[in-house]
């Protein structure tokens, strides 16, 4: 007996989403790059080693292995192997659109169409038939022509959404109005699909049988994608000529936009600077007007279930589809600066967001004549500009492009925002009055690195007064000596004593560097239990005794430290005696356990005074540490970031849970992986390093969370 016979489809279903679960990453994570290498059974703990989770590869072999068992195995593995996609090399991403949408021909695809809605009404007769008459029976042929024209006539109503030339073969269609627009186009294969099935259920369901008719089956995977990035897309070393670049590029809107109508549970969407040429207008409707949103600009603030769409606007078909549409939970622009994504961008925030002109204030009525003013000579109801309040999760890092004015009313239309990365960007201080001013925004993560038109008074408001910065875990307010915070030492004293996100004790990543700090700012923080990792980069005049004084009487449990540009002693004197510093004053009172003598020798080491374990240094005083001392070696990234890291410390799973250990063995698995790291010299991937500086919001682990490919390096391996 087969195993699709043993045990039911939803069990089956189920042990594949725990397959597909497997490879997610921990909530809760180690802080540490994932060891790839064969390392036991996950922990679902926050452990180095062995891992919190299978790596993907592992977790989608497994699934694709399952789907090969038998075909009830194949039905439960395939939504989950598709759950997820990762566009990484151009004819990959071809192949993809292919299977997604088809061929890209207009009339073929029409054609296409057809034959899927005439196959699809087919064998829903024969079901509703097979269900009616019961299995085993002969199928009368004129019982079920019967049946095929009744699901015609159903789905030919003025209320259908399948155009009428679709429910005709090609050879009897009569030209219609709908056939001779200029935007004629077919609806996505998943509504067809759906369309159909609830015709036959309402069908069936008047007949007054009872019979239950199976949904139809679709062989188009679209309706499974959750996740779409394009994080590891590259076309370089391809040896394509610059016109070929240009003109013939791979991931273009009417692609993308193809993809996404057919992708209605799209909940996650990452796009880079290598396509974002394809993020135009089309592309940014179907990733934003979805579900709610779906009717865009023109909905009434009273009365919204009155409102009547034209049914003859081109647009009536894809706002009912985008209806039906989940609304997207995360969105990723890191680094999108191109023109075309850019005027996108303005003409969508200009149509869907912007308030339009009241027309009270005019004191002239249509015909030239003046008219008293609050008597207008007609009842208008008042457009509400659109909102998006299921996305949760954005990072516009690194787009420079957008004006000050079209990004603050962009991210203010999403009221429902729990992590926010705006690093690098043009936003200016009326952003952060919107903010505060949102009663439904609840920040867990917020990223304002590099903002150069930012004011230290705006910053400082918001995060003392603001409802939205009240349950901030995450803070990064990174500056270096090009674009320092604009914060003075005051407003520093101010947020640090009066931000609810710093008096909760609430934080678990903190990024200062190129504040005006001292020994007294310094004494102003409240005490962190919970902070993880701490950036002091770039300030120069900070000594390092303070440093030290603060992480042991504050913030013992922070375990990843940057110190680039910092200290006197680390940035005025040799590099030699720099090195000398570093040991004395922060690795031996912070890391190293303090001197125990036992007569019986049986009594454990005492434990280090903190749990710090990596340093991350500017690139010449990493040279002059050459090798480390002891187990400290130096791991550098891909790019020009460089820590200094014990090897010997490590989150590992034991008897009692996640353990930091301290004395991990050189023959330990983890402190070889980590010793091969040091080796590479650099020649490591972009996911590996310490402290991101770029926020994960696709699957929400923030500023803790770990990311690889062109996301990667960014956090990881730029400097900025």
């Amino acid at each position: 007996m087969s195993c699709g016979l043993e045990y039911p489809p939803e069990l089956l279903a189920l042990i594949c989403a725990y397959v597909y679960a497997s490879g997610i990453p921990s909530r809760v994570p180690s802080l540490d790059p994932l060891y790839l290498h064969e390392a036991g059974v996950p922990t679902a703990l926050p452990t180095s080693y062995p891992p919190s989770s299978w790596s993907e590869p592992v977790s989608r072999r497994t699934l694709a292995s399952l789907m090969l068992v038998n075909h009830a195995w194949s039905e439960a593995a395939r939504p989950w192997l598709w759950r997820k996609i990762e566009v990484r090399l151009p004819h990959g991403w071809l192949s993809f659109v292919e299977e997604i949408s088809g061929v890209e021909d207009g009339e073929v695809a029409e054609e296409e169409a057809v034959r899927a809605v005439d196959e699809s009404i087919t064998e829903a007769a024969h079901a509703a038939l097979a269900a009616k008459i019961g299995q085993g029976e002969a199928l009368d042929a004129e019982a079920e022509r019967k049946i095929k024209e009744s699901i015609l006539q159903e789905l030919g109503g003025p209320d259908s959404s399948i155009p009428p030339e679709l429910l005709s073969p090609p050879a009897s269609r009569d030209p219609s109005p709908r056939r001779l627009r200029q935007k004629s186009k077919s609806p996505a294969r998943w509504k067809l699909m759906r369309s159909i099935s609830d015709a036959v259920q309402d069908l069936m369901g008047r007949s007054g049988d009872g019979v239950y008719v199976p949904a139809i089956h679709d062989p188009r995977p679209g309706r499974f994608i959750n996740h779409i990035d394009f994080n590891h897309f590259r076309t370089i070393g391809m040896r394509r000529l610059v016109g070929e670049g240009v003109n013939n590029r791979f991931v273009t809107g009417e692609r993308l936009e193809a993809v996404l109508k057919e992708a209605p549970n799209l909940t996650s969407f990452g796009a880079t600077e290598y396509m974002d040429g394809a993020l135009t207008l089309s592309v940014l409707k179907e990733l934003l007007l979805r579900g709610t949103p779906s009717r865009g600009r023109g909905q009434p603030i009273r009365g919204r279930g009155f409102v009547v769409e034209d049914p003859n606007d081109w647009d009536a078909e894809d706002i009912a589809r985008r209806r039906e549409c989940k609304e997207l939970e995360a969105i990723d622009l890191t680094g999108c600066v191109s023109v075309v994504f850019v005027n996108a961008l303005t003409d969508f925030v200009n149509t869907h967001m912007l308030s339009p002109p009241s027309d009270s204030d005019s004191s002239e009525d249509e015909d030239g004549r003046p008219q008293r003013r609050g008597r207008p000579p007609r009842i208008r109801f008042q457009e509400e500009p659109v909102t998006f309040p299921g996305l949760q999760r954005l990072s516009l890092r690194g787009a420079k492009s957008i004006s000050p004015q079209i990004l603050s009313t962009f991210v203010t239309a999403f009221p429902s925002l729990t992590h926010l990365d705006l690093s690098s960007t043009r936003v200016g201080p009326d952003l952060l009055v919107a903010l505060a001013a949102a009663l439904t925004v609840q920040l867990q993560s917020l990223s304002l690195a590099r903002c150069v038109r930012l004011t230290g008074s705006s910053m400082r408001n918001f995060l003392v007064s603001a409802p939205a910065a009240r349950y901030i875990t995450e803070l990064n307010l990174y500056g270096d000596s090009t674009f320092p915070n604009p914060m003075s030492a005051e407003e520093f004293r101010d947020v640090f004593t009066t931000a609810p996100c710093f008096t909760s004790g609430e934080l678990v990543y903190l990024d200062i560097s190129s504040a005006p700090l001292d020994e007294e700012l310094l004494g102003d923080i409240p005490v962190q239990p919970k902070l993880r990792s701490l950036g002091l980069s770039y300030i120069p005049g900070l000594p390092l005794k303070d440093v030290s004084a603060f992480v042991l009487g504050k913030a013992a449990q922070v375990e990843v430290l940057t110190l680039l540009g910092t200290s006197p002693e680390l940035v005025r004197v040799p590099p030699r005696q720099a090195s000398i510093t570093l040991h004395s004053q922060i690795i031996r009172p912070l890391c190293t356990p303090p001197f125990s003598f036992s007569l019986t020798g049986n009594a454990p080491p005492a434990a280090p005074a903190t749990r710090l374990r990596v340093i991350e240094l500017a690139t010449p005083l990493l040279s002059v540490l050459g090798g480390g001392a002891t187990a400290w070696r130096i791991v550098r990234s891909k790019g020009g970031r460089g820590w200094y890291v014990d090897t010997a410390s490590g989150w590992v799973s034991g008897p009692e849970g996640a353990v930091l250990r301290r004395d991990l063995e050189k023959e330990h698995p983890w402190r070889s992986a980590l010793d091969q790291l040091a080796d590479a010299n650099g020649n490591v991937s972009s996911g590996i390093g310490w402290h991101a500086r770029k926020m994960e919001v696709l699957y929400g682990h923030g500023l803790l969370g770990r990311e690889d490919g062109l996301y990667g390096a960014v956090s990881f391996a730029y400097q900025g």
